[in-house]
């Protein structure tokens, strides 16, 4: 009894380590490119933070990555189809891959567009030409497919599917475009379809993510297509909603792609695009019988964003000028602009971003990565280092999770130690 109690006593003795954090899905835990780390680097050396590990063959494709337990998840095309490859989250070494549809191919850029989705044990991928696969997390073994044209008459855009599937509850959430299923909720046990969202002009697909919003008291998924922000009932798939549907706002645009921010207020939503389109707050009023109707309250040609989107932090927005690599910083109530990025030096064209412990962490088109403060005050870099096979197209978006910054580049996932010592 003695031993045993002495032995039980230098188990509770050791320390318990906690688990690192996760990035389960596009634009991180709660889609808005916010990372919860902290005691991250400040500045960086004159090359950049070290360099952990590089994982090689993971295909051609822009997707961006997940961050599960051990693993570290992508899509890209390799062997003339679409995979979903699984490498080590320690050391970058290929841990399985699994193919899931057809190449990408469309507008002339070959390659994966979608990151995965992790939820608890299994991942969600959906491929260029709408492959929409469910697969085992531990080994890629497919526990289920669809494809969104075949089975849903779905209608992409020109540029084929893009979008990050999102997992809600029990449902796994998409955008087929078109007359039978705008949006689409399935099971994501099974993948049966739970219901089928329509708008009135069965529209194609945009490039956007879809986002929860319990905007009016009532939950719904929100999503920016070919036409215009809408937003779906998350229980029934009805269309509670349709924003910016005319041609000084997002319809009949060549693409429309960023992700909808949401804000502070549940009530009020920030939604931009590039192409010389622009940005805007907009609030959504609930009526009587349950409507809901959408007022805009600002319009910004200035807050335009074409690939990268927009992230919010504090009373700021922060985002790109229609891929030009002018960032700018707006308040989010009124839209006034705050600073704009004035030069192109080590970093210009498309700009993707996310944020931790107080910067920005940007990536450019021509392959430079800066950390910029998150400041409406001034733009503020304070390092900045170049990807070694980063030299054009780099629309990946960056990922900074447990202390490392992830940036996948061509065939290739790079990650690099931030955490401060």
């Amino acid at each position: 009894m003695a031993q045993r109690l002495i032995l039980v006593a230098a188990l509770a003795a050791v320390p318990v380590l906690a688990a690192e954090p996760d990035w389960p899905q596009f634009r991180g835990p709660n889609r808005d490119g916010h990372s919860p780390d902290t005691g991250l680097l400040k500045e960086w050396p004159a090359d950049g933070p070290p360099l952990a590990w590089k994982a090689e063959g993971v295909g051609i494709g822009y997707a961006s990555v997940a961050v599960v337990g051990d693993k570290v998840l992508t899509t890209g095309d390799a062997d003339d189809a679409g995979h979903v490859f699984a490498v080590s989250r320690a050391d970058g070494k290929m841990v399985w891959k699994a193919k899931v549809g057809r190449a990408g191919e469309g507008g002339g850029y070959p390659g994966s567009r979608s990151t995965p989705t992790v939820d608890g044990d299994r991942v969600y991928a959906l491929g260029p030409h709408g492959d929409l696969a469910c697969l085992n997390l531990a080994d890629g073994k497919e526990r289920w497919k669809v494809n969104l044209v075949q089975d849903f008459d779905g209608v992409p855009g020109g540029w084929q599917y893009s979008e990050s599937v999102l997992v809600d509850g029990n449902k796994v959430v998409c955008t087929p475009g078109g007359k039978v299923a705008t949006v689409l909720a399935l099971d994501k046990h099974t993948g049966k379809t739970v219901w089928k969202g329509v708008t009135p002009d069965g529209e194609e697909a945009g490039y956007s993510s879809i986002v929860v919003s319990t905007a009016g008291g009532i939950r719904q998924y929100v999503t920016l297509t070919s036409d215009a922000v809408v937003g779906f009932a998350a229980d029934s798939g009805k269309l509670l909603w349709r924003f910016g549907n005319t041609g000084a706002r997002f319809a009949g645009n060549t693409a429309n792609i960023p992700t909808v921010v949401l804000t502070a207020d549940p009530d009020r939503l920030f939604a931009t695009a590039g192409y010389g389109r622009g940005g805007g707050l907009f609030r959504l009023v609930a009526s009587a019988g349950g409507t809901i109707r959408p007022r805009e309250e600002y319009w910004s040609g200035h807050l335009q964003n074409k690939l990268g989107g927009g992230v919010l932090v504090g009373d700021y927005l922060y985002g790109d000028e229609d891929a030009s690599g002018r960032l700018w910083c707006a308040e989010a109530k009124t839209g006034k602009v705050q600073w704009t990025r004035k030069d192109d030096a080590e970093g210009a064209g498309s700009a993707s971003l996310c944020y931790a412990d107080g910067m920005l962490y940007v990536r450019f088109d021509n392959g430079y990565v800066s950390l910029v403060e998150a400041t409406p005050k001034a733009y503020h870099r304070v390092g900045t280092f170049r990807t070694p096979n980063g030299r054009g197209q780099c629309w990946a978006s960056p990922v900074v999770i447990g202390g490392r910054l992830y940036i996948r580049e061509k065939d290739v996932i790079w990650c690099y130690d931030v955490k401060a010592r």
